[in-house]
């Protein structure tokens, strides 16, 4: 059967001599693995459509178990992504991050949606940073971690002064702090934007401006979340801690 799919590039692997494995997000079967024969070839026509954070139709024929990619179709050139290193260190992180914990063989809107409001907004040059700390709250919950977040997870109370806790799996308001001795104490905006992050629809969000001290707030929350609750760890992690370590102090504060 042929399958006709609006689609990303998340991830290629080398197949034989000439062939790849592409694994793609798309908008009607979810994330799915074809071969792409010959596409390693220079002048393969399939060659410039296999490339990572690729947006195009792929023109897939599947009966049963891994389809082959006959043709494919370019929908947008995503050129700050792909020629920006700081756009091109986040934009990596959010496909391998959606790669890790979204499963083949079923449709993920949400998912799917995700990843294009992520990957057009960087492209579009909002603040990478920004973007990632979103993607990496909304794909929270395919990990199986839940955080508490809509009020106190120690006594259920919605007002007062909040604080994060991992050991409390969310927010402890005031009177709960005693709770766990390690909590990251927060501002009101501070929770604001964890709450938006989580749980706004991703079309609603907009354009995101954050000063530097809170993205390395609500950043230092989520990559513990994701570390120590899940155990996902991401390459493309290391590279941006790498890039952040090389800014100046000037550039941070």
């Amino acid at each position: 059967m042929l399958h006709k799919w609006e689609g990303y590039v998340l991830r290629t692997h080398d197949y034989g001599e000439a062939n790849k494995i592409v694994v793609l997000m798309t908008r009607e079967a979810g994330k799915v693995a074809v071969m792409a024969r010959g596409a390693r070839r220079p002048k393969s026509r399939l060659a410039a459509m296999t490339q990572v954070f690729t947006h195009g139709q792929f023109m897939v024929q599947r009966y049963t178990g891994m389809g082959t990619l006959n043709q494919a179709e370019p929908l947008e050139a995503l050129r700050h992504l792909r020629s920006d290193i700081i756009a091109m260190a986040y934009g990596s992180y959010i496909v391998e991050l959606l790669d890790r914990v979204v499963e083949e063989g079923n449709p993920e809107p949400f998912a799917f949606d995700v990843l294009q409001y992520a990957l057009q907004a960087i492209d579009e040059q909002d603040d990478p940073e920004a973007v990632a700390l979103v993607v990496a709250w909304k794909l929270l919950s395919y990990t199986g971690v839940q955080p508490i977040l809509h009020a106190c997870a120690g006594c259920g109370a919605t007002e007062g002064e909040f604080a994060f806790s991992f050991t409390q799996g969310g927010f402890l308001c005031h009177n709960c702090f005693s709770l766990d001795p390690y909590i990251i104490r927060l501002k009101p905006v501070h929770v604001r934007l964890i709450r938006m992050f989580y749980t706004v629809p991703i079309d609603q969000i907009g354009k995101i401006t954050l000063k530097p001290a809170t993205k390395r707030l609500i950043k230092t929350i989520i990559s513990t979340i994701y570390e120590e609750q899940t155990g996902i760890q991401l390459k493309s992690k290391k590279f941006i801690d790498q890039l952040d370590k090389m800014q100046l102090p000037a550039q941070r504060e």
